[in-house]
This record gives C-alpha cells, structure tokens and sequence, in this order.
C-alpha cells in the first residue's frame, strides 16, 4: 500500500515513516497542509492524517476533500481523546480514528482493517487459479505459494486492491515507487511480464491505452433452497 503521512512532528513522523516502510509500506511523508495540497492528487491506498498542523486543520482539508468525492482512506491521528473529538473527525470524513500514543503496531493493524475494507472484507482474493493474501503478503497458484519481488508483489496488491478498475500506467508506477523516481522507463512492463510469467499470462489485463487491470473476483451463485412452507 502507498500511503500520505502528513504528521508535523519530526521524530513521530519519522519513526512511522520507518516503521511503515520496514514492515513493507510505500510512505510519503510531508509536515504540513501545504505540501499535501501539493501531492494529494498522486494515487494513494490510505491517508494518515494529523489533526492539527501548523499551517491549519487536517479535518477541514479532509471534510473539503470528501465534498469534492474524494474516496481514498482516512486514518486521523492525535492526541484528541474526548467522545467529542472521535464524532467530530468520523463525521468530517476520517474511516478511522487513533488516539496518540499508540503503538506502531496497532497502525499496521487498523491500515490491515483498511485494506480489507477495500476489498470487501474478506482475508485473501481468488482470481482464478491464483489466491492472493494481502495480510500475509503472499500469492499462491493451484494451492502452491509462488515468490515474488518485493516489486512484484507492489504491482500485484496496487492491481488487486482496485480490482475490476483500470489502473494507468503512470499510476501504478507512483504506486509501486512513491516519490522515487529511479526506475527504469520499461521497468513497469518487466514486473508485469514477470508475474504473468509465475502467475499466468491472464491474471493482470492490458487496456490498451489506458492501463492494466485484474477483473473482479466472481462470487459463486448463491444456492436456492425449496420453500418449505
């Protein structure tokens, strides 16, 4: 997951930005309003916001945000602990709220509670013959776990975390890298090409033009039972 941390504090933020990108997670980190005007256009997974910055409120830029129909995961940090404080933040349009001090432990898990929130609440995603385990960071085909690239396994969660929607390109890139800027021009095309090749060439759709894109998983049909009355 690509994650916006906006957290003024530089020794917190600091340490999440550490914390999160060792336990996997793409972070870009900014201290104030300002800069996350300027990169909240990028694709993200998830918002990791802190209340209150010095160049204003984090809920009033969220609440504009969600008035524009922005979608993308809210987690709202702070030190706000009052009933007040959780209403106010859920009803400006935070999905989650975490009272400071907390464990970075218990982050990982709420952004784990959000990511299965995106893909309907259920722990890992079939897509044919490939099962794909988001929690555990793992993919298995025909029952047999398949290893991946810590950069395969980016493209492959950014595909399966918007499944059944195109994903362009350029924005597969941001999500896979974040702000860096150090791959290679045909680098996307090889991770692609790589996981068709342990995967199957029909897991992750060229839109021609437009993208890439892994279809919805089809639930099975519900079975009809007689009426016994």
């Amino acid at each position: 997951m690509r994650l916006l941390l906006l957290e003024d504090d530089h020794t917190l933020g600091e340490g999440l930005r550490d914390f999160l990108q060792h336990d996997g997670y793409r972070v870009d980190w900014c201290t104030t309003l300002a800069q996350a005007r300027g990169l909240v256009t990028e694709p993200y997974d998830a918002w990791l916001l802190d209340w209150n910055l010095p160049d204003g409120s984090a809920l009033d830029w969220l609440r504009s945000l969600r008035a524009k129909g922005a979608k993308t995961p809210a987690l709202v940090l702070t030190a706000r602990d009052m009933l007040s404080d959780r209403i106010h933040g859920l009803d400006s349009g935070a999905d989650d709220f975490l009272v400071k001090p907390f464990a970075p432990e218990e982050l990982c898990a709420r952004l784990r509670a959000l990511s299965r929130r995106m893909t309907g609440g259920t722990p890992s995603k079939a897509f044919g013959a490939v099962e794909v385990l988001l929690a555990d960071k793992e993919v298995r085909l025909h029952g047999q776990r398949v290893e991946l690239t810590a950069r395969e396994w980016a493209v492959l969660e950014a595909l399966v975390l918007r499944a059944g929607r195109t994903v362009s390109a350029s924005d597969l890139e941001a999500l896979v890298l974040g702000l860096d800027s150090d791959l290679a021009s045909n680098a996307l095309q090889v991770h692609v090409f790589n996981l068709r090749s342990k995967l199957g060439k029909d897991v992750i759709q060229t839109v021609r033009g437009m993208g890439y894109r892994i279809p919805a998983p089809v639930s099975p049909p519900m079975a009809l039972t007689a009426s016994t009355g």
